[in-house]
């Protein structure tokens, strides 16, 4: 299975910002921008013209963008951002340093107060491409999948991608891919769950 996946467009405000489930917008330039290079790169290619989006504003708009377009726009929580609980939407300074400290002790299974571990971070983008996989009888059928989507989703679809653990340290964890920058991940089949 072959998932195009593009990383939404930098929202509003978000320098220094602790950015999960926070919903925040984005220019709709920015946003047009996207959808615009989604739309050219899927006629190229001559791809079905579907879209799956997360339902968070900054990946969302880009969808519903490209529906106006006549693209069909699956909206699929799975493909949220992680959810950093109590720390989203906060500025990162103002976190107690004794809780990132937790987290970089812990990195695969801390979760932030009412937040989600980068374990079940992990298991969540598992799932969602098992979906996608049955969905197409397995991947002897290789028909594109197209996603806006978000950093942290992405590196671990890409993780998953190169057979890889959960990071048990910080260090371990990619750096994220640019704002509207697209990644191509070619999934061979896998049992996953650790």
């Amino acid at each position: 299975m072959t998932l195009y996946i593009w990383r939404h467009p930098k929202p509003l405000a978000a320098t220094g910002i602790c950015l999960g489930h926070t919903d925040m917008g984005v220019d709709k330039r920015k946003l047009k921008r996207l959808a615009n290079q989604i739309q050219r790169f899927a006629r190229r290619h001559q791809l079905l013209k579907v879209i799956w989006v997360s339902p968070l504003k900054r990946s969302l708009k880009v969808g519903q963008i490209l529906a106006q377009h006549g693209f069909q726009c699956h909206i699929s929580s799975e493909l949220a951002e992680i959810d950093f609980g109590v720390w989203d939407g906060c500025p990162w300074e103002t976190i107690a340093k004794q809780e990132i400290d937790k987290w970089c002790d812990d990195f695969a299974h801390f979760a932030p107060d009412n937040g989600e571990s980068l374990q079940q971070l992990f298991v969540r983008v598992e799932g969602w491409l098992n979906e996608r996989i049955a969905e197409q009888g397995g991947i002897s059928i290789n028909m594109p999948i197209l996603v806006v989507g978000h950093a942290g989703w992405i590196n671990a679809a890409k993780m998953i991608d190169a057979g890889q653990d959960v990071p048990r340290v910080a260090a371990d964890w990619r750096r994220s891919v640019a704002y509207g920058e697209r990644s191509t991940l070619r999934f061979q089949d896998f049992d996953w769950i650790r």
